[in-house]
């Protein structure tokens, strides 16, 4: 037993007055379906497009269904939203009807890429129908950019407890703000850049990176807090699955495309070969195969659609057979701040899709 005081610091309650969740290392999960879909009424409906020739106004919210969560782990916000809309536009003054349909609005793609479809019942009015796919479609994505930035910062007040260490460190800034002005200034620009990394508001950018680097101890404060590992900026993960399954089909629904398709539910392109490329989930992630053990191993180069550019990780797939089948996943080179994300996204669109296929 550890000596009074001496504790891990993770499990000191005296961190917080409560004792909740101290320094916000449990899991926590909020579900945000009934807020999302409160959210997408005010958002989307009323918006209005016009021209020389009409006005077409988004007049109902038909049709919601899907998903939304936020969880914290370890002081990290990891978001999971899935939705299908549809929506009724109408012309003022006129007759003339439509839809408007949002087939997938998921954290798979980036906002500027969703899928936005815009349909007019027979009759006149095709003039209209291409200004709500222009302009409208322009509008529509911009309220759902509004949405997911709300979810990551109205819908998460209070996920993130804070900490006596948070505390002392805001009345220092406020009780001395004229000694080590420097400092001040560096703990406000990363902390702002913790938390647009850290709810996807924002990119990270490495000439930022550098200059801030370059500055007094902003090294050992971006180390601590988790924005860059020593020396390489990225990170490892390992994960294991069992599969009730046996070690060929496993194997096979990673190599061949058909069945890639039908885990994903979405498009892919394989050649699963050494050196061949690959693409899954409509292109949001690509790579490329680097070995391949039959019923053994795979490794591929491999990344998502909203990492820094040319940046790839390096998978490991091991296939081990018991009395089911053990998936050993290990990954190198996942973009700081980014791996509880891809760990989340393994489980949920790799292991939990595969499982429901066998």
């Amino acid at each position: 037993m550890a000596k009074w005081g001496q504790g891990d610091p993770r499990w000191i309650v005296e961190e917080r007055e409560d004792g909740t969740n101290v320094n916000n290392w449990h899991w926590t999960e909020r579900d945000a379906t009934s807020w999302s879909k409160g959210k997408f009424q005010d958002l989307l409906v009323g918006i209005v497009v016009e021209n020389d020739v009409g006005r077409g106004e988004i007049s109902e919210l038909k049709q919601v269904e899907g998903e939304a969560s936020c969880s914290s782990r370890k002081g990290k916000l990891i978001f999971f939203y899935e939705w299908y809309i549809k929506l009724g536009w109408k012309e003022s003054g006129v007759k003339h009807k439509g839809l408007i349909e949002i087939p997938n609005l998921s954290e798979e793609n980036e906002v500027d890429d969703t899928e936005v479809n815009v349909s007019k019942k027979k009759g006149d009015g095709d003039i209209l129908k291409d200004l709500m796919k222009t302009a409208g479609t322009a509008k529509v994505r911009q309220a759902l950019g509004d949405y997911l930035k709300a979810l990551k910062t109205e819908f998460t007040t209070g996920m993130i407890l804070p900490t006596k260490a948070m505390a002392t460190q805001e009345l220092t800034v406020e009780r001395k703000p004229s000694e080590n002005t420097l400092q001040v200034q560096l703990s406000f620009i990363c902390s702002q850049l913790y938390l647009e990394v850290q709810l996807g508001l924002g990119v990270f950018s490495h000439n930022l990176g550098t200059e801030l680097k370059s500055c007094r101890n902003s090294e050992l404060w971006f180390q601590s807090s988790g924005l860059i590992s020593s020396g390489t900026g990225c990170k490892a993960l390992h994960m294991m699955e069992l599969f009730d399954t046996s070690v060929e089909q496993l194997y096979s629904i990673f190599t061949v495309k058909d069945l890639v398709q039908k885990f994903s539910k979405s498009t892919a392109v394989l050649e699963a070969e050494k050196g061949g490329k690959f693409q899954m989930f409509d292109g949001n992630i690509t790579g490329e195969y680097r070995e391949l053990l039959t019923n053994k191993k795979i490794v591929m180069k491999w990344r998502c659609r909203n990492w820094p550019e040319e940046h790839y990780a390096t998978v490991a797939l091991n296939f081990v057979p018991t009395l089911q089948t053990e998936l050993q996943l290990d990954c190198k080179g996942v973009p700081v701040c980014k791996e509880e994300n891809m760990k989340f996204y393994w489980q949920k669109q790799h292991f939990e899709e595969i499982k429901g296929l066998l």
